[in-house]
């Protein structure tokens, strides 16, 4: 066992090291930035878990537009378990996690055999069902103006969680755990799978594989995980209402993983941190951050339809020419 764990560290040195620096990065950073900007890190590490597990999703083939509500379905759970029967939030987190699986479980039958622009349009009917569900019923869900006196999570009694900095580690430990599951989940024979699907379901179902189950699968793991951010965002904001889990946010979502493409793991948070910076430096011009988003969707779907991610294949070819020219060998 220790034999297999020095082997795979050798092997994966380079990695190991960036992500070390990544990591000791991370755990400075909130006190280099002020208060605000400690808040915005606090919401990027909840897109981060929200993107990667929507591209979960999407290496069966199929972009959800429930994905969002989902995690509403995550941050309901959490405020009604919290705030209505007093559950701890250690306990309250997986719960909620499993009750927006069960959500997209249940919706995932019809939809699994939906394919394409079907898919698209029958997940958008799923998810906006569940937020007229949420206006519509004030018990339990507290209707227009939603649940609020979320409490803030405990962690010891010296820790002050509702502070931006403790409750900026509390969210990196969640994400970093996620993250490293997914990671786990999308290199394993289930992840290698749901990517075959993606390439060819006809072909996948002639080898024996039950394409309605994986997709499900897919759709209900992914689910989980955004009910996770949802319960990370609404105790953080210590309020929920069905307008933070309008069509606005899934836009958003959509633009975040186009931009940083999903054919590899790290692409959807590529777009998420790129695009959230770029808003922020783009604060002063808060009414024009649509349009210029949407141009760079347009820009990135023709010129880069692979999004950030397969920028590096792009300028290999014109570096290889370059040590050639200086009289290098090419990499291959």
């Amino acid at each position: 066992m220790i034999r297999r764990i020095l082997v795979y560290i050798v092997d994966n040195f380079r990695w190991i090291g960036w992500l070390m620096i990544l990591g000791a990065v991370l755990i400075v950073l909130p006190y280099m930035v002020r208060t605000y900007q400690v808040e915005v890190l606090i919401l990027l590490l909840i897109d981060i878990i929200l993107v990667v597990s929507f591209r979960l999703i999407t290496t069966t083939g199929g972009w959800s537009l429930a994905h969002v509500p989902m995690m509403g379905c995550g941050a309901y759970a959490t405020a009604l378990l919290t705030a209505g029967l007093g559950v701890p939030f250690w306990i309250s987190l997986p719960l909620s996690g499993l009750a927006a699986a069960v959500m997209a479980f249940i919706l995932s039958y019809p939809l699994a055999r939906t394919t394409g622009f079907a898919f698209f349009v029958a997940s958008f009917a799923a998810g906006d069902s569940l937020r007229l569900c949420w206006t519509r019923f004030k018990t339990p869900f507290g209707g227009h103006k939603g649940l609020t006196n979320i409490p803030v999570p405990e962690f010891f009694s010296s820790v002050d969680l509702s502070a931006p900095i403790p409750y900026y580690y509390l969210a990196l430990v969640i994400t970093a755990l996620c993250l490293l599951i997914m990671f786990r989940l999308d290199r394993s024979r289930i992840g290698h799978t749901f990517k075959a699907i993606s390439m060819n379901a006809d072909l996948s179902r002639s080898l024996g594989i039950n394409v309605t189950f994986y997709k499900m699968l897919a759709f209900t793991i992914g689910s989980f995980f955004a009910g996770v951010a949802g319960v990370l965002l609404a105790h953080r904001l210590w309020a929920v209402v069905p307008a933070q889990f309008g069509f606005v946010t899934t836009l958003y979502l959509l633009v975040w993983v186009v931009f940083g493409g999903t054919r590899t793991f790290h692409g959807p948070i590529l777009g998420v941190v790129v695009l959230t910076f770029l808003s922020e430096l783009l604060k002063p011009l808060f009414e024009w951050v649509p349009m210029i988003f949407g141009t760079i969707i347009i820009l990135t779907l023709i010129f880069f339809p692979e999004g950030l991610e397969g920028l590096g294949h792009r300028f290999t070819p014109w570096l290889d020419r370059q040590r050639f020219a200086a009289g290098d060998e090419p990499r291959h």
